[in-house]
């Protein structure tokens, strides 16, 4: 989606009025919402706009430009004069994070005809948090974004753990599916405001252009098996523990060959990895290396040193069991789920069988503890066979142990009289 569309669609989710736009960009942007194959359908009104002159009237009164070409086009109001959790800098960066995960819950929607009326809950599961002065972590995003996208029968959370908070959320979804909790739930985050300057600053450090100018945004949907599509094993599922360490020896075992051990699988079984999947051409440049690479490498020379690969294997493998990282660098973003599309369709194709996507965090940057996290799980084909139903109901089997219950106690009392 290009910027000017998505200046109308963070417009569009702002229900307090504090997105201005001009008049002048109305009139330009209101016709490619028409050809908009989604935003089309979303019914987005943008008013009749402001005058430049008055956008400039509330940048002197604290307010964030929206820029199109070097162009003033519009702003972001504060909605606060002095609560610094409500300034228009923290409500830009939160509208930008809701706008881009509406955008990927009806992506997800349009491009695999689910009626969003089905979804029951969402968990959203960006590094944003909303909030007053009183509560500056209050939530919830995922209610906001259920509103917006159309999800009328849901109900939501919002997950937090950094770059991890992804893995954490397939993880929770997967949980609350299997428990019968809920049938349909929807894992989405929107993109980040701040990680756009991240490796920008480092690029025009070193006189070249910003190579990375895009906010990122995932939704996935978590359902009972269908027969049909990958299934989540919840039995395999990699967590650092916080007795774990923070060794990148401790946090890889923690993560990829302790779930394995348990159910008696080889680094090898697991057919692609995906892990921290920024992209190189991006990161290399700013001085953060290929992190992907980095990351296949320190499975393989665990697996070398557990005997699971001989020495001369270990590029054999980066090579077969990674992939080049080509997600935005966008924290929570890149950080394993991105290859969950991709591996679907491979799955589905008969390419590969597993999966195994990594999640990790640092949570040392919010100051509360030194503590690393980590979370992950597995994907796997479809066997084709969908859980059979039991003959007999849960409820059922419960008023049939409550009889046999009543019945002796009827017995022991008929005894004892």
């Amino acid at each position: 989606m290009p910027e000017d569309e998505f200046y109308a669609l963070i417009k569009h989710v702002d229900v307090f009025d504090l997105v201005k736009l001009s008049t002048d960009f109305i009139a330009e942007v209101e016709p490619k919402l028409a050809e908009h194959p989604i935003l089309k359908e979303m019914e987005i009104e943008l008013g009749e706009g402001e005058d430049v002159s008055e956008l400039e009237a509330l940048l002197e009164n604290h307010a964030e430009p929206l820029y199109l070409d070097n162009k003033l086009v519009g702003c972001v109001k504060r909605a606060h004069e002095s609560d610094v959790n409500l300034n228009a800098h923290t409500i830009l960066e939160n509208l930008v994070a809701k706008a881009s995960a509406v955008l990927s819950v009806k992506n997800l929607a349009a491009k695999n005809d689910i009626d969003l009326n089905d979804v029951d809950y969402v968990l959203e599961c960006s590094e944003e948090a909303c909030g007053d002065i009183n509560q500056r972590g209050g939530g919830n995003f995922a209610k906001a974004i259920a509103e917006m996208a159309g999800c009328e029968n849901a109900n939501g959370s919002d997950v937090r753990s950094f770059c991890a908070a992804p893995a954490h959320a397939v993880v929770n979804a997967a949980a609350l599916v299997q428990s019968g909790i809920y049938d349909n739930v929807v894992v989405a985050a929107g993109g980040s405001v701040a990680k756009l300057g991240m490796n920008g600053k480092d690029h025009i450090k070193k006189e070249m252009p910003v190579l990375e100018d895009t906010l990122g945004g995932f939704a996935i949907l978590i359902s009972k098996n269908d027969g049909a599509s990958p299934v989540i094993r919840t039995d395999i599922i990699g967590r650092h523990k916080v007795g774990t360490g923070s060794s990148p020896q401790a946090v890889i075992s923690s993560l990829v060959t302790d779930p394995l051990d348990e159910n008696d699988l080889n680094i090898k079984d697991i057919d692609k990895y995906s892990v921290e999947m920024q992209n190189p051409e991006v990161t290399k440049p700013a001085g953060a290396g290929d992190v992907p690479e980095s990351n296949y490498k320190m499975i393989a020379a665990l697996g070398v040193k557990r005997g699971d690969l001989e020495r001369k294997e270990l590029m054999s493998f980066v090579k077969e069991h990674g992939m080049p990282g080509f997600a935005p660098t966008q924290g929570h973003i890149p950080s394993g789920v991105p290859f969950v599309g991709p591996a679907a369709k491979m799955m589905k194709a008969g390419q590969i069988e597993k999966a195994m996507i990594i999640g990790k965090g640092s949570l040392f940057l919010g100051r509360m503890t030194n503590q690393f996290d980590g979370v992950s799980f597995v994907i796997e084909k479809n066997s084709g066979a969908k859980k059979e139903e039991n003959s007999v109901s849960d409820k059922e089997i419960k008023n049939m142990i409550a009889g046999a219950m009543r019945q002796m106690a009827d017995n022991l009392l008929g005894e004892t009289e």
